[in-house]
């Protein structure tokens, strides 16, 4: 269940009307359900009752900040992949013990930022990058707390750009030669070795790939075990996908139940990051009708929000529901949901059904919390939108619309021109 409802024939968010949102925030505008977080977030930590666990959230999700103060308010920690996602959550107020530090391209000063921090563990992803991590900690008289992201080669079965646990892809080191740079590891005067991590893909709608991974990892730690590695911590990341359309992804409570039985008789403290499964259906994007145009049997609907804002069709072609803010629509039409941008592939919608919106007419795109507004760029210097959150019969506007002034902010004509 998610928090955006029909009132009559008026959409609301939680106890406030999408128009009253619209009437001070303007168009588009992404707008975020506290109380779907919250349920969501819960109904994933619940899956694993007293199992020993941490929900570090896929901060590349949704990074802002108002989103990221609510998991760390209830006891949740971060998976980040940027020394700009580590500041956005410790300014959340993220506990800098539940921060795992994923991604394949860490700088030297986004190291040295999270040692300085105190993060929980690395997520290392290549042979180089734990030669750098060690040489950074070692000069300044620390120790990093690593996992191996181990790649299991296992098929997820999801779109070919978000998959990321087959041997081809750039993440992680592969099954193969994992045992060895786990040996190598504790070697390493600068690397505390206190974990094993897996993340094969996103938006999975069966439970079998995280299952067969863990059992291809468990292998693994029997073998470390054998060695004299015993590591504590499980990091199974994230994945479970949500539904954008006609899919079946399982409960969290039922992801919860296999992960649980694979991993019962480890004995080690797991970790998650979910992303998507939580912020995706807890957000919308919300978009004004601009002009209506028939070429050619053709529909077209131009609206103000654009591929900058909400990237996801044109880059993946993916599904999001529409609906009209308000039903007074007189009837259904199959047409394009078009953008302002300079680009063929601008689209939201691709000749699908949808209500007859006329200029004017507000409309909201759904399951738009996760990579809607993180992913949304200035493209054909068009500001990006503002967000707001929404918690029972209150909103606020928790990041202000840009100004074209912010578009040139840091920007300068060079002094010879």
């Amino acid at each position: 269940m998610n928090h955006f409802q029909f009132k009559g024939n008026e959409l609301h968010a939680e106890n406030v009307s999408i128009r009253d949102i619209v009437a001070r925030a303007g168009s588009p505008v992404y707008v975020y359900s506290h109380a779907t977080l919250t349920r969501h977030f819960k109904a994933f930590d619940d899956a694993f009752g007293d199992v020993p666990h941490t929900i570090c959230y896929s901060v590349k999700a949704n990074s802002t900040q108002s989103v990221l103060r609510t998991f760390v308010n209830l006891g949740g920690g971060v998976d980040i992949v940027s020394g700009g996602e580590l500041y956005r959550a410790l300014k959340a107020g993220v506990d800098p013990r539940k921060v795992v530090y994923s991604g394949v391209g860490k700088k030297n000063d986004e190291i040295e930022y999270a040692l300085n921090t105190g993060i929980l563990m690395f997520n290392v992803e290549s042979e180089q990058e734990l030669t750098r991590i060690n040489e950074i900690a070692v000069r300044m008289g620390r120790k990093a707390g690593i996992a191996i992201r181990v790649n299991p080669d296992v098929d997820p079965g999801t779109h070919p750009y978000i998959t990321t646990g087959l041997k081809n892809a750039k993440f992680g080191i592969t099954i193969d030669r994992a045992m060895a740079e786990y040996t190598r590891a504790t070697t390493l005067p600068g690397i505390d070795v206190i974990g094993i991590d897996m993340h094969i893909g996103s938006q999975l709608t069966k439970v079998n790939p995280f299952v067969d991974s863990i059992e291809k990892l468990k292998i693994m730690i029997a073998r470390l075990r054998e060695q004299g590695i015993d590591l504590k911590y499980f990091d199974c990341g994230g994945g479970l996908g949500i539904q954008y359309n006609e899919e079946e992804p399982p409960l969290p409570a039922d992801y919860g139940k296999e992960i649980v039985a694979a991993t019962k008789d480890l004995g080690m403290h797991l970790v998650f990051e979910p992303g998507r499964n939580i912020v995706g259906n807890a957000g919308i994007l919300v978009a004004k009708c601009l002009y209506t145009k028939e070429r050619d049997e053709k529909n077209f609907i131009m609206i103000d929000a654009g591929m900058n804002d909400l990237a996801r069709p044109a880059l993946y072609g993916s599904f999001h529901g529409v609906q009209p803010v308000v039903k007074e629509q007189d009837g259904m039409i199959v047409a394009d949901i078009v953008g302002p941008i300079c680009e063929s592939g601008d689209f939201l919608v691709k000749d699908r059904e949808v209500p007859m919106f006329r200029q004017g007419d507000l409309m909201a795109f759904m399951s738009a919390g996760a990579y809607g507004f993180a992913m949304s760029s200035s493209y054909n210097s068009r500001p990006r939108v503002a967000e707001v959150m929404v918690k029972g019969d209150q909103f606020e506007i928790v990041r202000e619309r840009e100004t074209v002034e912010d578009l040139i902010r840091g920007e300068k004509i060079a002094s010879f021109l």
